[in-house]
């Protein structure tokens, strides 16, 4: 797989609040001071049940190619930035450990998916890159296995490209799409950077340049009988479209040895118009072709569509899916957690009168509960670092909130979640190929209830805080409240 990001140092793509604070730290002597910080978020898009973790190959690539060029050393000192702070970035060097969920794992709010230990000045600088990266990848992904969990076993192919939010939307929401579930893309370049089958076939402006319907049809025939697929809305599906796409299929297809592959509709009521066509396609000793459905789709109108009977075989979706239209913003957050005295992680927590944004602190691990018996996943449980649930055979799960709501669990399976990708700033995790992510996102999946799963109304999935680290947050809670 290409590394997309070596042409380009992006080490400066940060909030301007980040050098502040680190030429602060270091006028302060802080350069030193380790510190916790944990990548979270607070609410699934479109009121789903789970997100889909996606975007951590580019982070890697990010990270393992931090430094400060000339160019960015003059505008620090122009900016009033301490000499020495000047001198200490042109010496950079990331010496931070990482932690990260693999891709393609499903996530759940309030649970670390990045965790960031190391020198604060190191860690505070990264915030910016570490949101934008893995908010972006993982509200594309979850949108396209919204998508794939609606069409069933029916192909979605991601057409988003032109509608985009800029070049790299494009790029890396096509690699998160085919994460989350989408079979295909049509950004070409995916093809090349990352190995995820492009497709396409002609636009309107094919049919339109030719003048005549049928003659637009045997041109393309001719050119791919092999992979003939025949857009037909261009002037009016049933009326000419489906017949001229028939007659194309007689003339140049089957003479050369080969079968028609497929039809596409673009416009009008699909749900109908499929119906029609597949009874045309069929009568006409087509059976085998296939129709395929685009236009401005999402996973409501699919999954609409199949309920009232349209006979679709695939869907093309771009614009709703590229840019999430129905929620396009992942919410989430860096924040710290804990610093380090005389090396023991001491907590820190944020308190607000918005509960929601009361962060969770300390140094911590992340375990998922597997049920042995089918195979699903229980509950995610958030514990310090000194915990370890693995071989347990009984544990109590507790609602954070609702203290009093336990249950205890046995015959389970608990797998940490958080995997170590940097130590003292060296690389030590190997992406998996992209095919791979994608089989795994699959698989975990399939470890969620239905339940969780629903559009409408999905069962909360439980992550719980260990007794010791609820207590912990609940002692930080109390010292506050009793602050004068």
């Amino acid at each position: 797989m290409a590394n997309t990001l070596e042409s380009r140092n992006l080490t400066m793509l940060m909030d301007f609040y980040e050098l502040s604070m680190a030429n602060g730290y270091f006028a302060n002597g802080m350069e030193k001071q380790v510190a916790y910080f944990d990548m979270f978020f607070r609410r699934v898009p479109d009121n789903g049940g789970f997100a889909i973790m996606a975007g951590l190959r580019q982070l890697i690539d990010y990270l393992k190619n931090l430094k400060f060029t000339q160019k960015d050393l003059e505008l620090f000192a122009r900016k009033g930035f301490n000499e020495d702070f000047v001198e200490y970035l042109r010496n950079f060097k990331f010496s931070c450990d990482v932690w990260a969920i693999p891709e393609g794992t499903p996530i759940f709010p309030g649970e670390p998916i990045i965790t960031v230990k190391g020198p604060v000045i190191e860690a505070q600088l990264i915030e910016t890159m570490v949101l934008l990266t893995i908010n972006h990848q993982s509200l594309i992904a979850t949108k396209a296995n919204r998508l794939k969990r609606a069409a069933g076993d029916r192909m979605i192919m991601e057409f988003g490209s032109r509608r985009a939010q800029g070049y790299d939307g494009a790029v890396y929401g096509a690699r998160a799409a085919y994460i989350g579930g989408c079979d295909a893309t049509a950004c070409t370049i995916d093809e090349r950077d990352f190995g995820i089958p492009a497709v396409g076939t002609m636009a309107h402006s094919w049919i339109q340049l030719f003048g005549d319907e049928l003659e637009a049809f045997c041109a393309y025939a001719r050119q791919y009988p092999d992979n003939c697929t025949l857009l037909v809305d261009t002037y009016n599906v049933l009326k000419t479209g489906i017949p001229n796409a028939i007659e194309a299929f007689k003339r140049e297809v089957l003479p050369r040895g080969f079968r028609p592959k497929g039809i596409r509709i673009d416009s009008g009521d699909i749900t109908y118009l499929s119906k029609k066509a597949r009874k045309m396609l069929d009568d006409a000793g087509f059976p085998d072709c296939k129709i395929v459905a685009s236009n401005s789709l999402d996973e409501i109108i699919i999954r609409d569509m199949l309920m009232q009977g349209a006979q679709v075989d695939s869907f093309g979706v771009g614009e709703r899916l590229i840019t999430a239209a129905s929620n396009p913003v992942f919410g989430g957050v860096y924040k710290i957690v804990a610093v380090e005295e005389n090396g023991v992680a001491v907590p820190r927590i944020k308190l607000s009168e918005n509960v929601a944004k009361i962060t969770t602190p300390c140094a911590k691990k992340l375990y998922r509960l597997f049920d042995n018996e089918t195979g699903k996943a229980v509950a995610d449980v958030i514990t310090l670092t000194d915990e370890k649930l693995e071989g347990l055979t009984e544990y109590e799960l507790f609602d954070p909130v609702y203290t009093w709501k336990r249950k205890k669990i046995k015959n389970f399976t608990a797998k940490p979640l958080l995997v170590k990708i940097f130590d003292k700033g060296e690389s030590c995790y190997q992406s998996p190929d992209i095919k791979d992510i994608k089989k795994f996102c699959n698989e975990q999946v399939d470890t969620l209830w239905d339940e969780v799963k629903r559009f409408e109304n999905p069962h909360a999935y439980y992550v719980d805080l260990s007794e010791r680290l609820w207590n912990e947050k609940k002692r930080l809670l109390d010292e506050y409240a009793n602050k004068d």
